[in-house]
Order: C-alpha cells, then structure tokens, then sequence
C-alpha cells in the first residue's frame, strides 16, 4: 500500500521532557499537514474536470439516464438480455519500471502471472455471487450478476496467449491516474471493441483505480458516446490489485474488490450516493446514502436523505467501503449495468466477441507451439474448464520420468518448460488435471 504518514525519527534530544513535547508536536503537525488520504477511485473528480472542459458531457450523462430507464420499461427487451450468461475477455497490461525484467516480489509493479489470476478469480467470485467464497451474501436483494470473466487465449493476431502482456517504460517510477492514461494506454492497447483492457501500474498517490464509463450512442438520438477509444477500459494500482498475493498484502484493499468496484464503473453503474450529498445512483434497491463510506472499519452508518433515515448498504461493491465489508451487487443493479451494456455499442461488440473466444473449453485440451522447438522456445497452452490444479509431466523414450512441474488453481494458461531440466530428443508429455488427462510426443531440437 502507497505512504500515507510522513515519518519522521529523531536520534537526540537534551531532555526527556522536550523529546515527550516535541514528539507529540510533530505527530500532530505530520497528521495534520502531511497525511493524505488514499482514494479507491478517480471517476467523479475526473467527470467534474472533464465536464468543466466540455460543455457536453454533462448533458449527454443525463439523457444516458433517460435511455437506460426507457430500456428497463421494456420488460420483454430486459428479459432477453437477463437470460444470458455474458462473458467478458480481459487483457491485463502490466506497466513498469524494472530493467531487470524481474517478474513479481515486494513493491515491483511488474506483478506476477499468479497475481493477475488471483484478480480474476476475485471478479467472478464477487459478480457470480459464488457461494462458500467472499463474494457470497444472503441479502434478499442480492444479486447473480450473471457476468464472467476470462483472460483472453488468443491475441489480436490470433497467436496464443496468457491474455497478459508486460511493458518496460523507465522514464517515469510513477503515473499520474488523471493526466497519463493516454500515456500508458500507448504502451499496450488492445482493440476496445472487443476486449476489456486493464492497465496495471504505479499510481501516484491519492487515487488508487479509474475505469471509463459505457456510452449509447445512436440510441433514440442520443449523443452520449463511449469514451475515447484508445481509453476505454480499467487503470488500476499494483498495490490493490489481486488478493493477498504479491504486492497487496496488507491493508484495507487487499481483496480485490477496487477492480470489482471499478469494473462496476465500466458497466454503467454509479457510486451508491450519486457523487453528491444524497444524490442517487438510479437504483430503486440501493438506499438512499448521504456520503461515501471510507472508514477502516465494517460498521452500521445511517443515512438521513429527504427526512428518512435508512441504513447505508456499505456491503456494495460501489461504496468505498474496506474490501471485507463488500459483497453485494442488487437486482437493481444487475438490471441497469445489463441495459448500458445493451446500449453500449462498444460493451455490445466486446460480449458478441467473447462468445467467439474461447473463455474455458469443456474439457482439458493442450497444444503445443511451436513444434519442433527447443526447450527455451517450446509454449505449451493448456485450455481447462475452470480454475484447475494440474501437472506437466515429461517422460523419455524408455519411460522413465525426467521432468514434472505442478500448477496449483490455475486458468487457461500457456506455460513453458524449464530448458535446465532437459535435453534435446523425444519424449512423451503428460498433461493430467484432476479428472482428464492429456498424452503427447514432443520433440526438442
């Protein structure tokens, strides 16, 4: 997690009753003048200061509103969309500074591959309310979300893929969420049509994750866009990104849920108190809250909005609350976020993509490329139902054993042979999961 405290240590002091007076004066003026609060999320001070550029945008907002709730007045069309399955293909572009290349460890924003997939694990636990998980509540208004997520197995020129890409820039330590999008966006982009592309790098402090909002344009007339293309998509903090793994360890964002929150963003919804004092979030099973609930602490906060006093829903994933707190989506929302991903052009494109992906196969399936290769160059793609412990055995051609390697909770993945542990000629692979496995010869030249 990012320094909050300015700290400051003192070796001598003549006395011990000026070190008691001048070590509280100075926590007192380091708390007061030199704390700076982390902020989950960037969306509504960067909206006020794009809206203040453009004379449009708020306007465009509000008749947003006015189509999604013409949409949600047509049952039969809600219905249609309520039915699906929707599954949503990720790319994780990860930005940083190390020359070395070195991959994961304590403050390195070039986090590892177990990271990333710990991220996605948390998204479709939290969005499919996947019982015997955190992202489970009982709350009558809690909702399914139906949406899943995968990392992408196929790159946009169709070469196989882990669905995360890793980019060395070493002109800056740290990226500024407001002003650099553009920047880190020009280091990996990947067409926004059809995938949903998260940017991971070193934010500077306060602001910890950003994601753009759907557009609907062309709908009834109306003007509202999706956001810049070359934009469109999550920008997250290393520190608060995946689940007590690598860099987020400690702190009140250690369990994913900032993606969670911003991905809920880039579905169309809003913070619960409408980034106003009592505002709304045009959810109808969302109570009405007065302010973003950001303590450090799970605790019951009431609301009193229009002269009724209502306990804030601090469990939703769009508050601010601690990531031990969330766990809920509403049917509410599950309606609005289905309909802007309806209206939404580009969200739109990207869910009629992912049907043509391959998200998860029905079964274990490997292949291998290139082949012949040698053992620095050999990938081997291992397509799986679901997260799967497996392992890669290699045997040669008396039988033997002479090269293993497990995989514990792993995705769809493409992985490679550890080239030490092996010499040229042929073999037979092994690839066994815990219900399938899969036999193949191998040559390494």
């Amino acid at each position: 997690m990012k320094n909050v405290f300015l700290i400051m240590s003192f070796s001598y002091f003549y006395t011990k009753s000026l070190n008691f007076v001048v070590f509280f004066l100075l926590l007192f003026l380091s708390s007061k003048l030199f704390s700076q609060e982390i902020q989950r999320c960037s969306v509504a001070e960067i909206q006020k200061k794009d809206a203040l550029k453009n004379k449009k945008i708020e306007s465009n907002k509000i008749r947003f509103e006015q189509a999604i709730q013409n949409f949600l007045i047509d049952d039969k069309k809600n219905a249609r969309i309520s039915a699906e399955i929707i599954k949503i293909p990720v790319v994780v572009h990860v930005i940083h500074n190390r020359a070395d290349g070195l991959v994961g460890g304590t403050n390195n924003p070039n986090i590892s591959d177990e990271q990333i997939y710990s991220q996605i694990r948390v998204l479709n636990e939290d969005f499919r309310k996947k019982t015997n998980t955190m992202g489970f509540n009982s709350n009558p208004v809690g909702a399914d979300m139906e949406i899943e997520f995968y990392l992408v197995n196929l790159d946009p020129n169709g070469s196989p893929t882990k669905g995360i890409t890793r980019h060395y820039y070493p002109n800056k330590r740290t990226f500024d969420i407001e002003s650099d999008r553009t920047l880190i966006s020009s280091f990996s982009y990947w067409d926004s049509n059809k995938y949903l592309n998260i940017w991971v790098a070193d934010f500077n402090d306060p602001y910890i994750g950003y994601a753009e909002f759907p557009g609907a344009k062309d709908f009834d007339g109306l003007e509202s866009e999706d956001p810049s293309q070359d934009i469109d998509g999550v920008f997250i903090d290393h520190s608060v990104f995946g689940r007590q793994i690598g860099t987020n360890t400690s702190g009140l964002y250690k369990f994913g849920r900032t993606v969670t929150h911003e991905v809920g963003h880039w579905i169309g919804l809003i913070h619960t108190w409408g980034d106003e004092f009592c505002g709304t979030d045009f959810v109808d099973d969302t109570p009405n809250t007065a302010r973003a609930n950001n303590g450090s602490v799970c605790r019951n906060n009431f609301s009193n909005c229009n002269g009724i006093r209502t306990r804030d829903m601090i469990e939703n994933y769009m508050d601010y609350s601690p990531d031990t707190c969330m766990n809920i989506f509403t049917e509410g929302q599950k309606k609005r976020a289905r309909a802007a991903l309806e209206l939404s052009k580009r969200r739109k494109r990207i869910i009629e993509f992912g049907k043509f992906q391959l998200p998860n196969s029905d079964k274990l399936q490997v292949k291998v490329f290139p082949h012949p290769s040698s053992a620095n160059d050999i990938q081997i793609q291992v397509l799986l139902p679901d997260f799967q412990d497996f392992t890669i055995k290699l045997y040669d051609i008396l039988g033997r054993p002479v090269y293993e390697e497990i995989y514990k909770d792993f995705p769809s993945t493409i992985i490679k042979l550890k080239p030490e542990k092996l010499n040229n000629g042929n073999y037979i692979m092994v690839i066994a999961s815990k219900n399938e496995a899969v036999r193949q010869r191998i040559f390494l030249n």
